[in-house]
């Protein structure tokens, strides 16, 4: 069983990735994944794709035919456009609709397995000390901070290290970040200083 100092510091992990992602993209890469699912939506998708392609290539049929000159072939192409795009728009409806529930799903499914799952933590763990403190270690003033507010004396709480949890993935994010950024403005002015020698 995983401990609850891991517990809380991956579940501050989870949480900063998914507000530096971003829970818009989050959400359309798991709409997009559960298109390529086997349901009937599946199907319907599939058949979007198709139809859009076909509205396109009609499109440019059309533009490519002279409406005066063969009034005929270019009409007979905009009913195929006409019809192909209002079933276009008719799947693309159902789609749309099918997404709103899906995006309704997935923000509670997220928001349960992050901020759900820290404030049930808080409560549940409240009174149970997440790690001990060494005795006469700290000053009580200190001692009682850390375990403010119901976690025994001379021992660190659960809402103390959230909020540490918090701080050290925030803080560790902007010294790779930091990092990552030093490493590639570095890369990029040795080949332009390789250029001018």
């Amino acid at each position: 069983m995983i401990s609850l100092i891991w517990t809380i510091f991956i579940l501050h992990i989870a949480i900063f990735l998914v507000n530096t992602i971003g829970a818009a993209t989050i959400d359309n890469l798991l709409w997009l994944l559960y298109l390529k699912l086997p349901t009937s939506l599946y199907q319907t998708a599939q058949e979007q794709t198709k139809l859009k392609r076909e509205v396109v290539q009609l499109k440019r049929d059309m533009n490519n035919t002279s409406s005066q000159d063969e009034f005929a072939k270019w009409a007979k192409l905009r009913r195929r456009h006409d019809k192909a795009l209002s079933e276009y728009e008719a799947l693309n409806q159902k789609l749309s609709s099918q997404k709103g529930s899906f995006d309704w799903f997935v923000k509670i499914a997220r928001w349960l397995s992050t901020t759900g799952l820290k404030i049930f933590i808080q409560f549940r763990y409240s009174k149970t000390p997440v790690f001990e403190l060494p005795g006469g270690w700290l000053p009580y003033p200190v001692e009682w901070v850390l375990a403010f507010p119901r976690a025994p004396q001379g021992s660190v709480s659960v809402q103390v290290w959230n909020s540490v949890c918090a701080t050290a993935v925030t803080v560790i994010a902007e010294i790779i970040t930091g990092l990552a950024l030093q490493v590639k403005g570095s890369a990029q002015a040795v080949p332009a200083t390789a250029k001018k020698a």
